[in-house]
């Protein structure tokens, strides 16, 4: 709620919409830049989809789990005259991740690449040519789609179009399935090497190849947990904003951004209240942006008709719960476990084309309990167990009402052939559909991650960071360049920056901060 001690507008006074982390990364650049910045969110929490629900001792983090590029956060704190890591304490997971199969066959991954060839080498020797050729294809992807493009503003076509003989070179037309086909022949090993889009909404039948940077950057950077979960960064992002005499208030839900003379002039509130700015920055979805916080102000290109002709990434099922007195149990399931359905590219189809609810699935299964003891009580675990399921927008949409007990059932029978018993141990439990995350983050169709990351849906082809609809307007987050996925989305706020200017008759809150 806004009170009375709420800054007056001034020229170096700004308004971010929203306190996930793109817009709690907009904040601290803001405020590193001179601005005296207000962030307003609905939640009760800070961290949007990074944020978290504590029930019965449990901390459920709701969204991303894994740190896989430290070197975002490390260059947004130092930018605020800040270091990262005496904020937060990472801790690197070795193995990353285990893909596990029906057939038993498990693949652990990690960021050696003798470990690797050797994993490679239990599923099919003839497969260790092709994926160091695929290691090769994923460090050139990294230095042109990563190096050269994440931080960089793409509002202007040329910067696109500067890039293309180098996606030509690197045959960004075709499939991350694709190129995983041309260098192993074991459908096992296409999977593990091809899944990656699917963290940041992305179909791997149809994504850029571009997106094989990510095995580059497991292997050069780690991956990493946050003690106390990404809330703990988020909760780290709003301490900084404080410290620059910035404040974040939760519970206040903006309905519109008001224009004055052509220009953003603030935003008023669901209940009212209206705040003043200059500059505005939009960490909602662009489809909630320009289609609810803009409804009265035209639109020259990002319409109704043309966001619903958008192809949104996938919904999702998960459901977060603890089990009482299993410290110690189930030994060999670590702290990550992606359980592979019997259908890889078949259930792509049902989720990303058909909008069918399939009965087998895959499931991204989260203990941070192995790692993070104050996630559960004593002796007890946390989990989230999240199944990729088709979006709202598709022709016959899911019923989530009558279909969500059902599908728990479901993804329960998946889970017990990896932790047998498991339900027998249930104490807390939460579950989120498509429903709860069109209704809780106001994503359109209820999707997980905003627009679907297709090549002629980034760069310039994406909602701008600077918006092309309004004068003082920027966005932020998953929906707009470099795209979703927690670097991504931190890297908006970097790119943001570049295009707002220095706050007037104000130096940069950095050195206010550097010198005290």
């Amino acid at each position: 709620m806004l009170t009375d001690d709420t800054p007056e507008s001034n020229a170096t006074s700004a308004i971010v919409i929203g306190a996930g982390l793109g817009g709690l990364a907009s904040a601290m650049r803001l405020g590193a830049k001179g601005y005296q910045v207000t962030v307003l969110d609905r939640l009760d929490r800070a961290g949007g989809r990074g944020s978290s629900i504590t029930k019965g001792g449990h901390r459920f983090d709701l969204g991303p789990t894994i740190v896989t590029v430290p070197q975002v956060y490390e260059e947004l704190w130092e930018a605020c005259g800040r270091d990262f890591h005496a904020d937060v304490t990472l801790k690197p997971l070795d193995p990353f991740y285990e893909i596990r199969w029906g057939d038993g066959s498990v693949f652990r991954a990690n960021g050696d690449t003798d470990h690797m060839v050797k994993e490679v080498t239990r599923f099919n020797p003839a497969d260790v040519t092709g994926y160091l050729k695929f290691l090769d294809d994923s460090q050139k992807r990294y230095v042109v789609g990563f190096e050269g493009m994440l931080t960089k503003p793409m509002h202007r076509i040329w910067e696109t179009i500067k890039v293309l003989p180098q996606f030509a070179m690197l045959r960004a037309d075709r499939s991350i399935l694709g190129l995983a086909r041309t260098r192993v022949k074991d459908e096992r090993l296409r999977m593990a090497l091809s899944f990656h889009p699917l963290f940041i909404g992305g179909d791997p039948m149809h994504v850029t190849s571009i997106y094989a940077l990510v095995g580059y950057l497991e292997k050069e950077f780690g991956v990493h947990y946050a003690m106390g979960g990404v809330q703990a960064i988020a909760d780290a992002m709003v301490r900084v904003i404080q410290a620059q005499g910035g404040t974040v208030r939760q519970g206040a839900q903006v309905d519109e951004i008001t224009v004055e003379n052509g220009k953003a002039a603030g935003v008023k509130l669901a209940d009212g209240q209206a705040l003043q700015a200059p500059v505005v920055v939009s960490n909602a979805d662009p489809g909630h942006t320009y289609d609810h916080l803009l409804r009265n102000h035209k639109k020259r290109r990002w319409t109704a008709p043309k966001l619903r002709k958008s192809r949104w990434s996938m919904g999702l099922f998960v459901w977060y719960f603890g089990t009482k007195g299993t410290k110690g149990k189930w030994s060999d399931v670590g702290h990550h476990t992606i359980l592979s359905g019997p259908r890889y590219e078949g259930l792509l189809r049902d989720i990303f084309i058909k909008g069918h609810l399939s009965d087998d699935m895959s499931l991204y299964l989260h203990r941070p309990s192995l790692t993070d003891p104050d996630v559960a009580p004593a002796g007890d675990d946390t989990w989230y167990a999240l199944s990729p399921v088709p979006h709202l927008g598709h022709k016959n949409p899911v019923d989530w009402a009558a279909e969500r007990d059902a599908y728990r059932d479901k993804v329960a029978a998946v889970l017990e052939q990896t932790i047998p018993g498991f339900e027998a141990h249930l104490s807390e439990e939460v579950i989120f559909t498509p429903e709860d995350f069109r209704d809780r983050y106001l994503s359109p169709n209820g999707s997980g991650f905003s627009i679907e990351p297709r090549i002629l849906q980034s760069a310039y082809f994406r909602p701008h960071n600077v918006s092309e609809e309004l004068p003082g307007l920027y966005l932020a987050g998953a929906g707009t360049h470099p795209g979703a996925g927690v670097p991504g989305v931190v890297s908006s706020a970097q790119v943001l920056a570049q295009m707002v200017p220095d706050a007037p008759q104000s130096a940069p809150s950095t050195h206010r901060l550097a010198a005290e």
